[in-house]
């Protein structure tokens, strides 16, 4: 091997090559979480994986972290195959995942204790990681005594005390308030920049754009349904990151418009769980009050119909999953249409917008059945039905057969939710019932 072969495999921290994972359906068959997903990250790279929840980002970072064995394919870290958790690499979760019976220190030194490092470099190593990550003077303090900023920070220390190659992040800042995100990050940038983390390499899951432009160097874009790369995004921006600098607005709009495409979010609504679409489509958990609000606001000014998603999403003080859901909802209801980073109202949206109540809730039921294969389902089994009755998990257990449990249950939750609205049917929670009782 030439010595620059050499030199550019050392910089290699981790290698994932066509790795697929899927699930056994009960009616038979699989479900595709992820499907061909490749990736390598270097030496001194913070790369973050971008996409909508259910994505399968979480998943490649639990088969990354030696935590899942993926269906096809391989992960190597440090040019070895990831058999199982692999010392130099630790992980920080969304929650904070702290023992509650145990202090601040006797958290941290967990990962030490497992690695069965004697007591003083034990003791000597969790005090430096609690006071690399602010934490000095909170040694003895327990879990239930502290902020969630403050457990999120014994999150980081309990995965630098273990001086890992590779930190992996899953949304670890997405269950903080925003200003105590906004610290955390800060902080850990000024750490890493500064050299004085022993990481070589971060991989960062997030469905924040903001939040991947501003820690990364490489942003991996994701489709859902399977999950697979469609974008890779290179963010070259100095460090510190202004959010207001024209080049960074700039680009969390292009990241907008991409996701827009027809790769990330397919032409006529929602990506069906299998080919063919059907019943099988799964829908994002979206209430009626906030698709009605949403439509207001494009609407209105100053966007009169059209509005770019990032400058809607400030404005709105949304997310990029919550606004994607409801976008997506709009489009595959034909209420608007997700093109170039724009949502633009057709002229079924801004009719909604000018109507009453009762001319709203008969729009959304004519759209609900026209494009909703499992609304009509729905429907057309309680019309046929004597008593015009069914349980909940007989449409449940049909969907189960074709998408997980969590998917199967948010879908049907949202088509009831919006069912009930439109006065197509309704459900009894206490019975568990749907049924053609209410409508009139």
């Amino acid at each position: 091997m030439s010595v620059t072969a050499m030199e550019r495999r050392a910089k290699t921290v981790l290698e994932v090559s066509g790795i697929k994972q899927a699930f056994s359906r009960p009616s038979g068959g699989e479900l595709v979480v992820l499907d061909n997903v490749n990736l390598t990250l270097k030496e001194g790279e913070i790369v973050g994986l971008l996409g909508r929840s259910g994505s399968g980002k979480s998943t490649l970072l639990r088969i990354i972290a030696g935590l899942a064995a993926p269906t096809r394919g391989e992960a190597k870290f440090l040019g070895e195959p990831i058999k199982g958790p692999a010392e130099g690499v630790a992980m920080v979760f969304q929650t904070f995942a702290l023992f509650p019976w145990l202090t601040v220190l006797q958290n941290v030194r967990l990962g030490l204790d497992a690695l069965q490092i004697p007591e003083e470099e034990a003791r000597k190593r969790a005090l430096e990681a609690i006071d690399l990550v602010g934490l000095d003077g909170f040694e003895s303090a327990y879990p239930k005594e502290i902020s969630g900023g403050m457990r999120q920070r014994v999150g980081f220390a309990r995965a630098l005390v273990v001086q890992p190659a590779l930190l992996l992040m899953d949304e670890p800042f997405s269950a903080l308030d925003v200003l105590t995100a906004e610290t955390l990050r800060t902080d850990l940038l000024d750490l890493w920049s500064e050299g004085r983390m022993p990481i070589k390499s971060i991989l960062l899951v997030t469905h924040n754009i903001e939040e991947a432009v501003l820690m990364c160097d490489r942003i991996l874009v994701f489709s859902s349904n399977p999950g697979r790369v469609v974008a890779e995004i290179p963010v070259d921006l100095p460090r510190p990151r202004n959010r207001v600098d024209p080049k960074f607005r700039w680009l969390v709009d292009k990241i907008y418009e991409r996701m827009t495409t027809p790769e990330a979010v397919p032409v006529g609504g929602l990506r069906p769980a299998i080919s063919g679409g059907g019943i099988q489509m799964v829908l994002p958990r979206v209430s009626t009050n906030s698709i009605a609000g949403l439509i207001e606001a494009v609407a209105g000014a100053p966007y009169h119909g059209r509005a770019d998603l990032p400058q809607l999403a400030e404005h709105m003080h949304m997310t990029m999953d919550a606004l994607f859901g409801i976008g997506e909802t709009l489009q595959l209801l034909r209420f608007a249409d997700l093109e170039g980073g724009d949502i633009r109202l057709t002229e079924a949206g801004r009719r909604f917008a000018e109507e009453g109540p009762n001319e709203r809730k008969q729009m959304f039921a004519e759209r609900l059945l026209a494009q909703v294969p499992l609304a009509a389902h729905i429907k057309e089994v309680l019309d046929e039905r004597p008593e015009h009755r069914a349980p909940y998990s007989r449409f449940a257990e049909e969907l189960e057969d074709a998408m997980s449990e969590e998917w199967a249950e948010q879908t049907l939750r949202s088509v009831i939710n919006w069912g009930r609205f439109g006065e197509i049917f309704a459900y009894d929670e206490n019975r568990a019932m749907l049924s053609l009782d209410n409508p009139s």
